[in-house]
């Protein structure tokens, strides 16, 4: 029986924000069983806690932000995914700044963090979101849907007509654990396109942003002088992004998701529009299953 887990000691790091430019400490800290995820800013007095929640994203443009009255964290997704890709349950997040750190753009630094506190198995069965009948939603020729599936297979398919972007590396498929999102997957990091940077540092966004910690890319090539970590790493990228995002469920889904084109405003709708409908899925334990139906890491 897979049990719910967290982590066993603290630990901390800091980094730049991405669109705020500012400096940003952060704290990842063991959480109760049934406690989830959870992100506390610490700078605020009182000090605000904001769920882990689908229903708080109430800004998507560029990032997925987490807001509750006055209080926001932004840029939740990339830790979001490598918590979930190590089946990590509960975890309390503390924050000093309405925006988590980009580190180096991709979720290989969370997830090294994670391991270096050492994941602690509780006592509690771990739960699933089991999806039982097809949800889709649909934005313009965007779409993102969910289909029953023993485990959880995320298909994504972007379309950028751009000359860095070919045509065989825009469709990938991953069947998640932690073995498979750690090798293909956690190194990807964001990308932008320099023609867009000043539009969104007009509207304090990206003030960030720098090769050290996204994909650059002008008219046609790729500005880092490192090049590409994979031939295909936007693609993987959108796949991280997609499995941070949809751990805000709650709790890890088992579903095949299909995604053409789809952002973070796409992947809060799919979710938003399960809760719709409860006739669609339903909340199961690792006691319900002969096999786990995803791998993570042992404990």
């Amino acid at each position: 029986m897979l049990k719910q887990r967290t982590i066993k000691h603290s630990v901390r790091a800091s980094g730049i924000g991405l669109h705020s430019g500012k400096q940003v400490n952060i704290r990842l800290c063991p959480h109760h069983e049934d406690g989830g995820i959870v992100f506390r800013r610490t700078d605020l007095q009182p000090a605000v806690d904001l769920p882990a929640r689908a229903h708080l994203i109430q800004e998507s443009f560029m990032c997925s932000n987490l807001i509750q009255g006055n209080a926001k964290v932004g840029t939740v997704e990339h830790l979001m995914s490598a918590v979930a890709a190590l089946g990590i349950d509960n975890l309390l997040v503390e924050v000093d700044a309405p925006e988590l750190p980009i580190l180096d753009g991709s979720a290989a630094p969370f997830l090294f963090l994670l391991l270096q506190a050492e994941l602690n198995e509780q006592t509690t069965a771990k739960k699933f979101i089991q999806i039982i009948q097809p949800v889709e939603v649909k934005v313009d020729d965007k779409f993102a849907r969910f289909e029953p599936y023993d485990g959880f297979l995320l298909d994504f398919t972007i379309d950028f007509k751009h000359p860095i972007f070919a045509q065989e590396h825009q469709n990938r498929c991953l069947e998640l654990s932690t073995q498979s999102y750690t090798e293909q997957v956690s190194q990807a990091r964001t990308f932008g396109f320099l023609k867009d940077l000043e539009y969104l540092q007009a509207n304090n966004l990206a003030l960030g942003a720098s090769l050290e910690n996204a994909i650059g890319l002008d008219e046609n090539s790729v500005l880092n002088e490192e090049g590409l970590r994979f031939a295909d790493e936007f693609v993987r990228h959108k796949i991280l992004d997609a499995v941070g995002d949809l751990y805000l469920l709650g709790h890890q889904i088992l579903a095949k998701f299909t995604a053409y084109k789809a952002g973070h405003a796409v992947n809060n709708q799919l979710l938003r529009t399960v809760f719709d409908q409860p006739d669609c899925y339903r909340v199961v334990t690792s006691k319900d299953f002969v096999r786990p139906p995803i791998n993570y890491v042992p404990v």
